[in-house]
């Protein structure tokens, strides 16, 4: 009965990718079918993670290039591409061709793109997100197109252009030399120009960087990219509406409705669960502090000191992070208890109460959950009550402030304006690469992403050696080999895109820690401020026996697209 069920689902699998073959023939396609086939929750979480990670490095390369030309921001874009190994993409932006791999490429864009949708479609600031990053991917995919490409784009989606003949470029080829900036006439001999309704390029005919003949704008393909990425967006804009009228139907399922509200939020780099097997000496972190810690962790690291205090999910943050970067269990016990004493919790009620944290955080006590570290998107959504110090300072600290500390902290006036010019426009973790570079006097090659990954970086870098393109294993033996000590019990394990787990592994369902903390904060803090508590953000690849189990079902069922279209 078993095998019977399978041989069925999977010839239904293979007609399903044939006819999903037959609808994306074409390496830069118009989404306009939305696809009837079956996916693993696993499958469905996986895709939607890679297209997210493909989008936020559009959008950091795109914030940190604003003004550069097109060539140069696709060089730029690609070698992120490359670097962080996403290979459907960096297959999409080569062309169009029809081996086997590009049709599988075509089949991860095109599934992908419809779950985001998904995800995406909720809120209009959502919505304005995801068509801003999709209208960018197509950018990328169809500046690589040749002109036969092109051709061939056209005729699938019978898009009624067609390129100047050569008789017609040579009748007007006066006039499109002198319309057309840096082209000289032997390129515009060997480029196809577009015939198009001036409504369409009104821009550029307000501009005057076109010729306008008869009510007929010519263009040149860069331009007519734009004329093409219009109709994308528009489709992109209808789509959204259509899939939030389909939405409820599909949050029935409460599997999908944690996983899509969740997916904005989602991590997508190196897993940093598990700690260094190197151990970093807590009496190194005040030096460490002054150039390795991002500012998140600095700022919650200089308000212990000052203080001597933090409340309950500053402590949180700051101990995993400290986890994750080698400092060994005992060594935190020890920190927390030197520091928290000298303030106001007796020795008695932090051996009750905050060690029992403490070991909880690394996995010794409770449920025995391996909490990952906060990343920064965890560190920039998490809430901040009165008197808390977590969260990111590009993000909760007014100009004025955010300045103030920066040059306190070293930096001149006009790198902490320009710092503080990327957080006053919601770009936090541009802001922090930005403030990387000018502290370790470096260029940053790639976005920050996790305080865990702004650290391992800043080690790297004063070390005085290239971060390693692949693997993070040899990450790990050079941090290893710089605090050259008693090794951590805990291994190391490589990192590869996951999900954002803050509060891994079904943290959600064990309250014990949650509870305790909070009513002892009550206790403790004299103004009685409730403590904000942070939820699970994310479905996590290790999942409990519960959550396992329910995972093992859905194998057994069918995810029929169709149902959601109809």
């Amino acid at each position: 009965m078993i095998n019977s069920r399978q041989n069925y689902l999977n010839a239904k699998r293979f007609s399903a990718d044939l006819a999903l073959e037959h609808i994306i023939p074409h390496n830069v396609c118009f989404y306009l079918i939305p696809p009837i086939v079956d996916l693993t929750i696993d499958e469905f979480e996986k895709l939607a993670l890679e297209r997210l990670k493909m989008l936020r490095l559009l959008e950091q390369v795109t914030a940190k290039n604003p003004k550069v030309s097109s060539e140069a921001w696709r060089e730029a874009v690609l070698a992120e591409v490359n670097h962080e190994g996403l290979r459907t993409y960096a297959k999409l932006a080569r062309g169009n061709l029809n081996d086997d791999a590009s049709k599988a490429a075509r089949r991860r864009d095109y599934l992908s793109h419809f779950i985001l949708r998904f995800a995406y479609c909720r809120s209009e600031e959502l919505r304005r997100w995801f068509v801003a990053r999709e209208m960018e991917l197509f950018r990328l995919k169809f500046g690589a197109l040749s002109m036969r490409d092109v051709k061939d784009f056209l005729e699938v989606y019978e898009l009624d252009y067609k390129p100047l003949s050569d008789e017609e470029k040579l009748d007007i080829s006066e006039h499109l030399c002198a319309s057309t900036y840096n082209h000289t006439r032997l390129k515009m001999e060997t480029t196809d120009f577009y015939a198009v309704h001036f409504t369409e390029v009104l821009n550029l005919v307000r501009d005057r960087k076109c010729f306008l003949k008869a009510g007929v704008a010519y263009i040149t393909p860069e331009h007519f990219t734009h004329v093409i990425g219009k109709k994308h967006q528009q489709l992109i804009e209808d789509g959204l509406k259509g899939h939030l009228r389909l939405l409820p139907t599909l949050e029935i399922d409460e599997r999908f409705a944690m996983l899509l509200k969740s997916i904005h939020t989602s991590y997508t780099g190196k897993n940093y669960t598990v700690a260094k097997t190197g151990s970093v000496p807590v009496e190194s972190l005040d030096q460490l502090s002054k150039k390795s810690f991002a500012l998140c962790m600095r700022n919650v690291h200089d308000t212990l000191r000052a203080t001597h205090h933090l409340k309950h999910v500053g402590r949180m943050q700051y101990t995993l992070f400290l986890k994750a970067i080698g400092v060994t269990m005992e060594d935190a016990l020890r920190f927390w208890r030197e520091e928290l004493t000298r303030g106001k919790v007796p020795i008695e009620k932090f051996e009750k109460e905050y060690a029992y944290a403490i070991r909880h955080n690394y996995g010794k006590e409770g449920s025995r959950i391996n909490y990952s570290p906060f990343s920064c998107m965890k560190v920039i959504t998490t809430p901040i009550g009165p008197g808390e110090t977590h969260g990111c300072p590009f993000k909760n600290l007014d100009s004025s402030t955010l300045k103030m500390k920066l040059t306190g902290y070293g930096l001149s006036a006009i790198d902490a304006d320009e710092v503080a010019g990327y957080a006053a426009k919601g770009h936090y973790q541009i802001a922090c690469g930005k403030y990387f570079e000018v502290v370790h006097e470096t260029k940053l090659e790639e976005g920050i992403n996790h305080p865990n990954q702004y650290f391992e970086l800043s080690q790297l870098t004063m070390e005085g050696k290239e971060r390693p393109r692949q693997g993070h294993a040899a990450a790990a033996a050079n941090q290893s080999a710089r605090w050259n000590s008693q090794p951590n019990s805990q291994s190391t394990q490589d990192g590869g895109m996951v999900g954002d787990s803050s509060t891994l592994n079904g943290a959600d369902d064990d309250l014990e820690l949650w509870e305790i903390m909070e009513s002892k904060e009550k206790e403790t803090d004299a103004d009685g401020t409730m403590l904000a508590v942070p939820v699970a953000e994310s479905l996590s690849k290790k999942v409990s026996p519960k959550q396992t189990k329910a995972a093992q079902e859905w194998d057994d069922d069918d995810f029929d697209m169709l149902e959601f279209n109809e």
